[in-house]
């Protein structure tokens, strides 16, 4: 599962217009992605299209700020910017973590969200996913996991439509 298709569910999960999924990428203060509606469409097109553009871990990391931005508000005081490396590379988790974040889900809420999208996990095998990589208990978020939780959450905040469309909508 790469950064597209994680844009592409998080896109028709909280039924964001292309218009308004552009505005998150610039939410945040410290965000350093810039986005255009131009770009943003080659980003939701399928790997398989000749107009597909890879999004970039920076630009996941943006969009996702500006998620947990229009969700939570800015923090007070606004934090220092972060100057993300050219290098920079987001896992699973960070997603999942950011995710939690943005929805306010306390560990229940993640376990439910989880459970609707078909993963039973313990409370253990969750806080696994949050722990920081150096930790003797720290586990890797798999595909599966983060798809299940999208799907959850798709079932959440979507429950009369939770098949995504087949083709990227233009909702401008």
């Amino acid at each position: 599962m790469n950064n597209n298709d994680i844009l592409r569910r998080l896109r028709f999960a909280f039924d964001f217009s292309n218009k308004d999924a552009v505005a998150l990428f610039s939410s945040d203060p410290s965000s350093q992605a810039e986005m255009t509606q131009a770009a943003f469409l080659t980003r939701l097109a399928k790997d398989e299209d000749n107009d597909f553009i890879e999004c970039t871990d920076i630009e996941m990391a943006a969009f996702l700020d500006g998620l947990i931005v229009s969700k939570r508000g800015l923090r007070e005081p606004a934090p220092e910017p972060v100057i993300r490396p050219s290098d920079y590379r987001i896992s699973k988790n960070d997603i999942l973590k950011k995710l939690r974040i943005a929805m306010s889900f306390r560990e229940e809420g993640m376990l439910s969200t989880l459970e609707q999208g078909g993963t039973t996990m313990s409370k253990g095998e969750l806080g696994a996913l949050f722990r920081s990589p150096s930790h003797k208990h720290y586990r890797a978020c798999g595909n599966q996991v983060l798809r299940n939780f999208i799907k959850g959450l798709t079932l959440q905040l979507r429950p009369d439509d939770a098949t995504p469309a087949t083709k990227s909508d233009d909702k401008s």
